[in-house]
């Protein structure tokens, strides 16, 4: 029996489902990331919200095959400790878009109508009415949407209900595809910022991405601008965005900051947090019921496919594009043997296969198997191959 470590707050009726699949659950909701590296034990299968899975977690797993991020981002599971020692790493993509974006609109709202201002100086027992009512509203205000996945299209979707205009860059947006979602095009994010009344994020963070929200984009925001961020700290340049905020030239909406602590309590010295003009939640924008429940069920789809078909659903430390610069493509007889053989010459010729597809043709008579190569395989390699009668048909090799 495979056995689950959930590190992380899971709703029980699907702690329940998992246990029902027929896998050994061990359920440990207060766990940090110290606590699953020290006990990790023999689990084969790590699941986590925000608990950090980290190098040291995946090396002290002795059975660890599998960490599931129960949520979109992955930023909390060390991916190239887990892809070096052939840890699969999945999430739960686009099941938490509506929460994220419903919680970015909020801000938005609040920013414009200084709510948490209202509310504080309320509590305070101050009346401050002539203050307040100096709001400008949304309506034909410009959003800049950075990111358009599926958190993106749905923020875009409540920015037009409010009848924002909205301009979007994101690295796949084309101009058909922004014509589609009824937004303005625009080729980068420095051509983006300077247009906006409102700039949000909606990117993964990545190499790519860390800090893409630079110095430079947050200095060519409008004087009284709004930036807002759902996303992740890492892919904003956090000084220069304190810095801005400090001067007074802009407004931030965040639901993320670089000094968050780690576990679900605790004190919050974060400087950004802390300073007047910014509001902040404490990162929960996928913490509705709703996205709770959908994340929820995508994990358990998630284990009920690895256990019954071996596959991982949802993968995403598998490499986009090996290093082979050959494809070896062997059309041959479907029978015991034959793909034994042809690896045994590949091995032999001290060349290394770095993908492989095996296909069977209707009858299951023959098949066609595919391997990338590191290397070249040399004319008496592929010679010798062609020369297994009765198991290759015909092997030919082809530079990509």
């Amino acid at each position: 029996m495979m056995k689950v470590l959930i590190a992380d707050k899971f709703p029980e009726k699907y702690v329940s489902q998992i246990k029902a699949l027929d896998y050994d659950v061990t359920y440990e909701p207060g766990y940090k990331a110290a606590d699953v590296a020290a006990k990790i034990g023999d689990a084969n299968i790590v699941i986590v919200r925000s608990t950090e899975v980290t190098a040291e977690a995946i090396e002290n797993g002795s059975g660890l095959s599998l960490i599931i991020r129960a949520g979109a981002g992955t930023n909390n599971i060390d991916k190239k400790a887990a892809s070096a020692k052939g840890v699969y790493v999945a999430n739960c993509p686009g099941t938490n878009s509506v929460a994220v974006a419903e919680l970015a609109m909020g801000l938005i709202c609040a920013l414009d109508r200084n709510i948490v201002d209202n509310v504080a100086d309320l509590r305070a027992g101050k009346w401050n009415k002539a203050l307040y009512s100096k709001a400008d509203g949304l309506l034909g205000k410009t959003l800049g949407v950075v990111g358009v996945g599926m958190i993106g299209k749905e923020l875009i979707k409540r920015a037009q209900a409010f009848g924002l205009t909205v301009k979007a860059w994101s690295r796949s947006l084309t101009p058909e595809k922004a014509e589609e979602l009824g937004v303005d095009y625009v080729a980068s994010i420095a051509e983006l910022a300077p247009q906006c009344d409102i700039l949000s994020v909606h990117l993964a963070q990545s190499a790519e991405t860390k800090g893409i929200i630079s110095k430079e984009i947050i200095d060519s925001l409008k004087p009284g601008a709004c930036f807002i961020n759902t996303a992740r700290a890492g892919v904003v340049d956090n000084a220069a965005l304190i810095a801005a905020v400090k001067a007074g030239k802009i407004r931030v909406g965040t639901d993320v900051f670089a000094g968050e602590p780690e576990g679900k309590e605790g004190a919050f010295d974060d400087e950004l947090g802390l300073l007047p003009g910014v509001y902040g939640t404490h990162h929960i924008g996928a913490s509705t019921e709703q996205a709770q429940n959908a994340v929820a069920t995508e994990t358990v789809r998630v284990l009920q496919v690895f256990k019954e078909a071996g596959r991982v659903e949802n993968w995403v430390n598998k490499m986009k594009k090996t290093p082979a610069k050959f494809q070896l493509v062997v059309r041959h007889y479907d029978k015991p043997g034959v793909l034994a053989a042809v690896l045994d010459i590949i091995r032999t010729s001290d060349v290394n296969a770095e993908e492989i597809e095996n296909l069977i043709f209707d009858g299951a008579q023959a098949a066609c198997c595919t391997i990338q190569l590191n290397s070249e395989l040399d004319a008496a390699s592929l010679a010798k191959m062609n020369a297994l009668q009765g198991q290759v048909i015909k092997a030919r090799q082809v530079a990509i």
